[in-house]
């Protein structure tokens, strides 16, 4: 559609270990807030590199310099830390993720990507650029601020990577928080490109890179 936006994620894939630690951690979120999402097709467990709004029309020169960044940084050949849980407050629930430590590697793919995308990013988007379902709710305030200031605020020095496992009263998490966590390594299987939803969900694929 001529104008459109829409708000993507480049992202890593993370292997099996980390999805069955996901996949236990949303379970564990959804007995106390059955109203959170499931991790599914449409809500995929992955690794934000960046976050950004970008033309619609501009998208397919976006996966030709994406495949190749991604492709000269080899991510498979990294072995990656998860090291505790952390949660991004939306009024009295949190969206939930389990952090990892980012490498030297990853923080120069993701400047070349920002780099790369920069010529096709806008600042004017609307709730019309992330993917939604009918009946879902309203996206929880801040999302399109924080998609905006992602270059500057959430990247480089300010690079938090983590997998959101799902959302839950904040009381709650603040002592899922406060519990030890046991460590573990993992790797990553494939990149891909997504459309954006609520709390920074991987909602639509759009373009996937099978790296192994």
């Amino acid at each position: 559609m001529p104008g459109s936006i829409t708000a993507i994620d480049i992202l890593m894939e993370p292997d099996a270990t980390m999805l069955r630690h996901a996949q236990a951690a949303n379970a564990r979120l959804r007995e106390v807030f059955a109203k959170g999402f499931s991790l599914d097709a449409t809500h995929r467990p992955h690794l934000t590199t960046i976050q950004q709004f970008v033309q619609t029309a501009h998208l397919e020169e976006i996966y030709e310099k994406a495949e190749k960044i991604i492709a000269d940084a080899k991510p498979t050949d990294w072995v990656l830390k998860a090291f505790k849980y952390y949660y991004l407050p939306a009024n009295d629930l949190g969206g939930a993720g389990i952090v990892v430590q980012a490498n030297d590697g990853w923080l120069k793919m993701q400047k070349e990507l920002l780099e790369a995308v920069a010529p096709f990013t806008v600042k004017n988007a609307t709730n019309d650029a992330f993917y939604t379902l009918p009946g879902e709710p309203e996206l929880v305030p801040g999302m399109i601020p924080y998609i905006n200031n992602f270059a500057t605020d959430h990247a480089g020095k300010n690079f938090l990577p983590h997998v959101t496992v799902g959302i839950a009263p904040r009381d709650y998490l603040d002592k899922m928080l406060a519990e030890p966590f046991d460590e573990f390594t993992f790797n990553v299987d494939g990149a891909s490109i997504y459309q954006l939803g609520d709390y920074g969900t991987a909602r639509k694929r759009l373009k996937s890179w099978a790296l192994r």
